[in-house]
């Protein structure tokens, strides 16, 4: 077996409904301090429910495959060619099948090789990992890599049918932080000229502390019959000082340990791709985690992301930020790229360093 070229052919976006402004929410779940809202730095989000009665208005692998076929378009690529589909979530419709399955149905296909990968942030970067090796050793031919997350449908119970003035200050701080959405890379292999891979980097650091976020109920932690008892079915757990304190040092250290692994240095990266790498309550840590005020300084000319306009997301965070940066210019072609992601769920970070293509899309 011989190892093959493999480039990024193609991204795409999905993002459902109307964006819903903080203005709007602010209607339906009550008000956050205004230092609050400057901190978590997110001004609109999508969701895939209707915010006035809950009602769904597409689901998950819908959102998937949508950004799938946006991504093969952009690729010039047909859905009857990809044999590979790695997709990441953390809140699938269902615990089996997988979510990638229903992809697969979508996209009208009767064979096709699936992994699933069940993570938030780190999700899509893992995925691509695997995409990519899979693609080298010519497992595969064409992968899509997908990161798709539906959150509002478990953010829902704690405001409909709620005066908005009862919404407590803690819920409220998850409604405005989170969003829905997909976002997908097309990977090729047997190019001639393939993306230049540098290194990929993966730890969990959160063997020995409490979880900085947990998504709980459905599962198995304790018997179903005791679950009815709980105040919500589903529920969204959020340590914000946790994350706000201990983050950056994961964050830190990842891209040290990233610019290790590839051989860069930070003054030959051309773009940072992070979930949500301009967050003040995130960001403010980073001196004390080590980072330089020098190599933060540079790091800020660097950052390609956009929470400001999706909120946080979960799997498609990263992906949507690089769709993003692609459009709007910030990730250019022959420079070296990282895509890097922490998750506040056990404090896991995944990252890829990589050179950009000169030609992405057809």
């Amino acid at each position: 077996m011989t190892d093959v070229q493999v480039t990024i052919a193609g991204t795409g976006s999905y993002l459902p409904g109307d964006p819903i402004d903080n203005d709007r929410l602010e209607k339906l779940v009550g008000t956050l301090p205004a230092e609050v809202l400057d901190g978590i730095q997110v001004r609109r989000r999508h969701w895939m429910i209707d915010p006035v009665d809950g009602a769904h208005l597409t689901s998950n692998s819908r959102m998937a495959e949508a950004a799938a076929r946006r991504a093969l378009a952009h690729a010039g690529i047909e859905p009857e060619e990809v044999d590979l589909i790695v997709l990441s979530t953390a809140s699938p419709e269902f615990h089996l099948p997988t979510a990638a399955s229903y992809v697969q149905e979508h996209l009208g296909l009767e064979r096709c090789a699936l992994i699933e990968v069940r993570a938030g942030c780190v999700g899509a970067v893992q995925a691509l990992d695997i995409a990519f090796r899979q693609l080298a050793d010519g497992t595969h031919r064409t992968a899509v890599v997908i990161g798709a997350e539906a959150i509002s449908p478990l953010l829902a119970p704690m405001f409909l049918g709620r005066d908005p003035d009862a919404v407590r200050m803690r819920d409220r701080l998850t409604l405005f932080n989170f969003g829905d959405g997909a976002a997908a890379v097309v990977l090729r292999g047997g190019s001639d000229t393939g993306t230049h891979r540098y290194g990929y980097v993966n730890a969990c650091l959160g063997g020995h502390r409490a979880p900085g976020m947990r998504v709980i109920g459905g599962g198995t932690d304790i018997p179903l019959h005791e679950q009815r008892n709980r105040k919500r079915l589903i529920d969204i757990a959020l340590d914000a000082n946790g994350v706000a304190e201990y983050g950056p040092r994961v964050f830190v250290t990842a891209l040290r340990e990233l610019l290790d692994r590839s051989g860069l240095r930070l003054e030959q990266i051309g773009a940072c791709v992070l979930p949500e790498g301009n967050a003040e309550y995130f960001t403010r840590e980073f001196a004390d985690a080590g980072l330089s005020e020098a190599d933060f300084a540079l790091l800020q000319t660097l950052v390609v992301e956009n929470l400001a306009d999706v909120g946080a997301t979960g799997s498609p965070a990263v992906l949507l930020a690089l769709d993003d940066g692609l459009r709007g210019g910030r990730v250019r072609p022959g420079e070296n790229v990282m895509l890097l992601a922490i998750e506040a769920s056990r404090y896991v970070y995944a990252g890829l360093a990589l050179r950009w293509p000169e030609t992405v899309g057809k």
